[in-house]
C-alpha cells in the first residue's frame, strides 16, 4: 500500500507539549502555535509556544541532573549502551518519524524514511559508541610531576536547529554533547518540531535520565532568544541562517559568555573544468546538488561555475533534467521533490527569482510556484544562466531550488569567483586532471571540499565552514570536542 494510502491509518499520535525534566508539559503561558503541513497549508497540530519561563525550567531541570551526575557520573559504558539503545529505538519507530518529517516540513517520505531517521539513529549509534573512547592525557613533564590534562563535559549545553533536516541536525548536536555526559535543552525550529518532540519520548524510554535532554518548542524570538540569553547555559550550537547566528554571539557577550558554535549559510561553487570526461553525469551531480531537499540546504549547489567552451552544452544538459525534480505531492514513494517549509518560504524564493530577472539573468528553466491547486508550497526547479558573479542570484542564499550558472575562463578565474561571497561552507571542482582539482580544492576558502563527487558525506568526517559560514565542526570525533573542557592537574610526586 502507498504511504499516501496509508497515511492516516499511521497517524501519529503527535506530540506538542514541552518536554522538561522526564515530563510533557504545557508552556507556561498556556499560549501554542501551529504545526503546518506545508503540502496543503492545513494545520497538524497546535505546540506549546515555550518562552524565557519555559526555557528557565529546562535549563535548571538540566543544571540539577548535571550537578547531581546522574548521567555525567555514569560510566562511559553504561552512557554507550544507552544510546545505543536510543538509536534502535529510533530505528524501530522508523516509519512513524519519518511520516512526522514529511507531514510537517514537506519532504518526500522516501528521503525521510531512507535518508533522515536513518541518519539520525546511525548518529546516535555513532556517538554512543565513541562514549567510552574518549581518552585523557599525561604531559611530558619532569619526573618530579605527574600532570594530566582531562577531558570533561562543559555543563548544559543548548542546541538550536534548522527545519531542513530537523532529525539529522538535532541528532548531530544532541549526539557528542550526550555522549560527553553533558545535559541539553533542545529548542527545534517552529517549522518543525514535532519529530524533536518524539525523539525526546524515545530517549527516556531508552533509558536517558529525567533532566538530561529536554525540548523547549517555540518562536526563536521568545524560546531561542531566551536559551542564548540565559545565565546558565555553558553552550550554544546553533545551525541556521547568518543573520540568526550573529544574534547568537551578542546573546552569548550580552550573558555569560558561553561558547558558541555556528553553522550558517552557504553558496556552495560547483565549478567544472573544461576537460571532464562525462558531461552526463556531472549534470546528474549539479541537479542533484541543486534541487535535492528541494534545494533547501546549506551545502546546495547554488553555483555552478562552469568553463565557457563546455558551458553551453552542460547548462543545457542541466536544464533538460530539471523536470525529473518537479516537486509532487511528498508522501508518494516516488517524488522527487516536495514542498518548501512554508509559504512564506516559497514567496521568500519566488523574490529571489523575480530579482535575478530583473538583474539580467537569463531564466532557462522553471522560475514559478507550481502545484497551486494543492494548497501548498511549491516551487518548480530553476535555472538561471548568464548571472553575474557579483548578483543577487550568486550572493545571496536563497535556500530552494534556484541555480545560476556562471561562466570563466581558466580555473584562476573560477577560484577567484568561488571565494568571491561572504561564505564557505562547501564547495566542488571536476576536472579530468586531478593534481588540478586538488590544487582548486586547496585554494577554495571552505569548511568541505568536494572533487569529482558532491554531497558526498560520512559521520566520520567533520563538517561546518569558514567565514560568515560559521566555525566549529559538527560529526566525527572532532564534535567531541565542542561539548568538553580540558583541565590540568597537577601533582607533585
Amino acid at each position: 500500500m502507498a504511504v499516501a494510502e496509508r497515511a492516516a491509518d499511521l497517524n501519529p499520535a503527535f506530540r506538542t507539549e514541552a518536554f522538561i525534566d522526564g515530563a510533557f508539559v504545557p508552556a507556561a503561558s498556556g499560549r501554542t502555535f501551529s504545526a503546518v503541513n506545508p503540502a496543503n497549508g492545513k494545520v497538524l497540530a497546535e505546540v506549546a509556544a515555550c518562552d524565557a519561563q519555559d526555557v528557565d525550567r529546562a535549563v535548571k531541570a538540566a543544571r540539577r541532573a548535571f550537578e547531581d551526575r546522574r548521567w555525567a557520573g555514569l560510566r562511559p559504558l553504561d552512557r554507550k549502551r544507552t544510546l545505543q539503545r536510543f538509536a534502535e529505538l529510533i530505528r524501530a519507530n522508523r516509519e512513524e518519524l519519518a511520516l512526522t518529517e514529511t507531514l510537517n516540513m514537506g519532504k518526500p517520505i522516501s528521503d525521510a524514511r531512507a535518508i533522515d531517521a536513518r541518519a539520525a539513529a546511525d548518529c546516535f549509534a555513532y556517538y554512543g559508541e565513541c562514549a567510552d573512547k574518549v581518552y585523557g592525557e599525561v604531559a611530558p613533564t619532569t619526573l618530579e610531576n605527574l600532570a594530566l590534562i582531562l577531558r570533561e563535559a562543559i555543563g548544559v549545553v543548548g542546541a538550536v536547529v534548522p527545519w531542513n533536516f530537523p532529525m539529522i541536525m538535532a541528532a548531530w548536536k544532541v549526539a557528542p554533547a550526550l555522549a560527553m555526559g553533558n545535559s541539553v535543552v533542545l529548542k527545534p525550529a517552529e517549522e518543525s518540531p514535532l519529530t524533536a518532540l518524539r525523539l525526546a519520548e524515545l530517549a527516556q524510554e531508552a533509558g536517558i535520565p529525567d533532566g538530561v535532554f529536554n525540548v523547549v518548542p517555540g518562536l526563536g524570538t521568545e524560546a531561542g532568544k531566551a536559551l542564548g540569553l540565559h545565565m546558565d547555559v555553558d553552550a550554544i550550537a546553533f545551525t541556521g541562517s547568518t543573520e540568526v547566528g550573529r544574534y547568537f554571539m551578542r546573546y552569548s557577550a550580552d550573558s555569560n559568555l558561553k561558547r558558541v558554535y555556528l553553522e550558517l549559510g552557504g553558496k556552495t561553487a560547483f565549478v567544472v573544468a573544461h576537460d571532464v570526461s562525462d558531461l552526463d553525469a556531472v549534470a546528474e551531480a549539479v541537479a542533484g546538488g541543486i534541487f535535492f531537499n528541494q534545494g533547501e540546504m546549506c551545502t546546495a549547489a547554488s553555483r555552478l561555475l562552469v568553463d565557457n567552451r563546455i558551458r553551453a552544452d552542460l547548462v543545457a544538459r542541466v536544464a533538460a533534467l530539471a523536470p525529473r525534480w518537479m516537486p509532487a505531492d511528498p508522501l508518494d514513494p516516488s517524488a522527487p521533490a516536495g514542498a518548501v517549509v512554508s509559504r512564506e518560504h516559497q514567496q521568500r524564493i519566488l523574490k529571489a527569482i523575480d530579482g535575478g530577472l530583473k538583474e539580467g539573468a537569463r531564466l532557462v528553466a522553471g522560475g514559478t510556484a507550481v502545484r497551486e491547486d494543492s494548497g501548498g508550497a511549491f516551487v518548480a526547479p530553476t535555472v538561471f544562466d548568464d548571472v553575474a558573479p557579483s548578483s543577487s542570484l550568486a550572493q545571496q542564499e536563497i535556500f530552494g531550488p534556484v541555480l545560476s550558472v556562471i561562466g570563466f575562463d581558466g580555473l584562476d578565474e573560477a577560484v577567484e569567483i568561488a571565494n568571491g561571497t561572504v561564505y564557505g561552507l562547501g564547495a566542488s571542482v571536476w576536472s579530468a586532471d586531478l593534481g588540478a582539482a586538488h590544487k582548486v580544492a586547496r585554494r577554495f576558502k571552505a569548511g568541505v571540499v568536494y572533487v569529482n563527487c558532491f554531497d558526498a558525506d560520512d559521520i566520520t568526517t567533520p563538517f561546518g565552514g569558514v567565514k560568515q559560514s560559521g566555525f566549529g565542526r559538527d560529526k566525527s570525533l572532532h564534535a567531541l570536542e565542542k561539548y568538553s573542557d580540558l583541565k590540568t592537574v597537577w601533582t607533585r610526586l
